[in-house]
Order: C-alpha cells, then structure tokens, then sequence
C-alpha cells in the first residue's frame, strides 16, 4: 500500500505542472481539484497543499584572480651582519729630525700620491756641514793617495835593500790608516745627505689627508711618538669592512673563503637598500670570540669611486654559498595567518588550496619557500581576499608579458 502511494504521489508531482498551467498558475486550486478527483482512501494520506520539491542550489560562480607559476632556482646563501668601514693603512706624518718649517706644502683633506711633499724644513745648517764633509773626504782621500806612493817607493827601496822592513811596514799602516779615514769620510758625508733628505717630508703612502695641524714656521721635534703628528694621512683605496657573524657559521665562513672564486659581499648604507659597494670576502678570524660566540671577518672594496669612508657604519651583507633547487614565488603571494604564513595555491582543476608555506628569506619581491609549494604550481598573487578553501576559481596568468597576454586573449590586469 505504501510502494502503491509513492507511486501516486511521485506520479501526481509530475502533473502538477500540468495542473498549474491550466488554473492560471495558481498551485493551490490545481493541488485541490487532483486530490478531489482520487478515491477518498488514497486522497486522505496527501497533503492537502501542493509543496514543490526544493530546487538545486546554484553552483558557485568563480572568482578571478591572478597567478605565478612558482620558479626554482640555485638560491644564494646570505647572511646579513652589521659592520663598518676601516682604512687598510692610517699614517702619522711626523718629522725625523729637528727643525723649523720653512713651507708647506699640505693641505686640509687633499688626496696625495706616495712620495708627494708636505713639508720642507729649514736646511741650511745641514748644507754647510755637507759642505764641510765633502772637504774632509778630499783631504781624506789625498792623504789615502801619499800613503800609498809611499808605499810603492819603500817597497822599492827595500827590494834594493835600501830600506828596512820597519819602514815599509810602517809605510803600509800609514796607508790603510789613510784608507780607512777615506771610508769613515764618506759614511759621515752620506748620513748626512740622509738628514738632508729629511728636511723634505714626503707622503709614504697614498690617500687622504686628515687635519693639517702644524703649519710653517713652527719648531719641529725629530723622532717624538707622543703628540698628534703634523698630519694623518688615510688610505682610500681600497677599504675593508670588518663584521661578525655566530659561530654557526664559521664552517660556511671557511668554505666561501677557501673557493677559488671568491665570495662576493655587499654593504649598504644605513636606512637605505640601494647597495653602496660590491667587494670579495678576505679574511675569517683564527679564532672565535668566547665573550660574544662570534667569529670577526674582512671584506676588501677598491672603492674607486670612493663611496666608502673610513669609520662608517654599514650593513653588511655576504654570500656563503647556495641552496640548489629552491622555490620562488612573488611575495605578494605569500599571505600572513594565525597559524603562519600561507599561500593560495591553484591546481589542476582550477580549485584554490590552501598551503602552510615555511619562507627562507625574502628580497627584492621575490621570497624563497622551504617547503609548501612546488616547483611549477600556481600561486595566487591578486584577489586572494575573494577566494575560499576548495573554491573553484578562474585563473589569469600574470607571468606573462603584455604582449603575451594580448596574443592569448587574456586581460592584462584584473578589475
């Protein structure tokens, strides 16, 4: 009896359209005049109003968004460091001998080559007593010139056996005095040309002069350490970065360091991400600091065109090797979540998942994932407010040029 009124019922539902139709559309009288035309027995387990079987629920409609296929590539292994910039060479221009200076050549912060001049002192004195010397040794050299006729003439006196042997030795002593004294002439005259040479003060090294801070005129002290010097002259090019990274790294330290090629390293300026200067890495301390657990290393720039200056502070940024095989992904994929970072991420059927992503390191709007995404999948990058886990979505590819997309069909941004 049951199958029998489900038949019934099924049978009336696909009239009810019918019925409808013909009252006008109005249901409820169609419902009334089916029912009253079956036997009582059967019309009293209907309803007694026409209920329309629900309607199925729309599907969903897709939301558009745009997307990146995910890259891989050798990732650069950076650590970031600060540190600051430190001249190779600093020197402390001071005189050797005593003396007034009679001209200066030096001034505030001028660049000068090695050997260039700075100061000249007064000379005179050391002239006439070159002047003196250089009289000695003739008077020397002469005597030095007698000795030794005499003792070519003695010598031939005592071959005649016209003089003795005390003679000839005596004539021979006489002559290495004489030639002794020409040697103790000409050591003196050179010293004093040296001191001579003092009187000029050149630069020994190139670079830049600091502060002048003695000027002509002044009495100058030969050989003094204590005091500030004339003038401190800096090396420019090139200059080092020196920075400290954890003991964690030494191993990677050692390795970039003892490459054939060698490991490039960036510096910035502070509150700025434009880099300063590019240089190599140079030096990794032989031991750790215990005090901090760092290890302290070099970084050498040639600073040509002198974009670094000594005592800067500067981030320091190096290469320690790299990660093979990385995936990208534009950064503006990457979302902020309670539970971490996230990414949308599209798959073959065009259905949105939602990934937990592990980033590496972010720059230059690129981030590099460790885990989440692969290789070659898409990644949402506009509209992901819009999309929904398990929402099926319409993609338009961003990783194409304009002039691609113009070609495929596809817009060019998303409204």
């Amino acid at each position: 009896m049951i199958r029998l009124l489900l038949i019934l019922v099924a049978a009336l539902g696909a009239g009810a359209g019918v019925m409808i139709y013909r009252h006008g559309g109005d249901s409820r009288a169609a419902w009334a005049t089916t029912r009253a035309a079956l036997p009582p027995s059967v019309a009293q387990h209907l309803p007694l109003a026409y209920v329309p079987p629900p309607a199925a629920p729309a599907a969903a409609p897709r939301v558009t968004v745009g997307t990146v296929a995910a890259g891989s590539v050798n990732l650069p292994v950076t650590r970031n460091a600060v540190g600051w910039i430190e001249p190779i060479a600093t020197v402390v221009v001071r005189p050797r001998i005593d003396g007034v200076i009679m001209e200066q050549l030096a001034r505030d912060g001028q660049m000068v080559r090695a050997g260039e001049v700075l100061y000249r002192l007064d000379d005179r004195e050391l002239r006439a007593q070159i002047a003196r010397n250089e009289a000695a040794l003739a008077r020397d050299e002469a005597t030095r010139t007698r000795t030794q006729n005499d003792v070519r003439r003695v010598g031939e006196l005592l071959a005649r056996n016209s003089a003795s042997q005390a003679q000839f030795d005596l004539a021979s002593a006489e002559a290495k005095v004489a030639a002794a004294n020409v040697e103790a002439a000409k050591a003196t005259l050179e010293a004093d040309r040296v001191r001579l040479d003092y009187t000029t003060i050149r630069a020994p090294i190139a670079g830049r002069l600091g502060t002048v801070r003695v000027t002509a005129g002044n009495l100058v002290k030969g050989n003094e350490s204590a005091g500030t010097g004339l003038v401190t002259i800096t090396q420019m090019k090139p200059l080092r970065a020196t920075f400290s990274l954890p003991e964690r790294e030494l191993d990677r330290l050692r390795a970039a360091l003892a490459r054939p090629a060698a490991a490039p390293v960036r510096v910035f300026a502070s509150g700025n991400d434009a880099v300063l200067a590019t240089g190599t890495l140079s030096f990794v301390d032989s031991s750790v600091d215990q005090a901090s657990g760092t290890v302290t290393a070099w970084a050498l720039f040639p600073n040509e065109d002198e974009r670094l200056w000594p005592g800067q502070y500067v981030r320091v940024e190096v290469d320690l090797g790299r990660r093979p095989d990385t995936v990208t992904v534009p950064q503006v994929a990457v979302q902020p979540g309670q539970d971490g970072s996230f990414a949308w991420v599209v798959n073959r059927q065009g259905v949105a998942e939602r990934r937990s992503v592990e980033v590496l390191s972010a720059s230059g709007g690129v981030a590099a994932l460790t885990r989440g995404v692969a290789a070659g999948e898409r990644v949402v990058v506009e509209g992901q407010v819009r999309v929904r886990e398990g929402q099926a979505v319409a993609e338009r590819p961003q990783d194409l040029s304009p002039e691609a997309q113009a070609a495929a069909g596809r817009p060019t941004r998303i409204e």
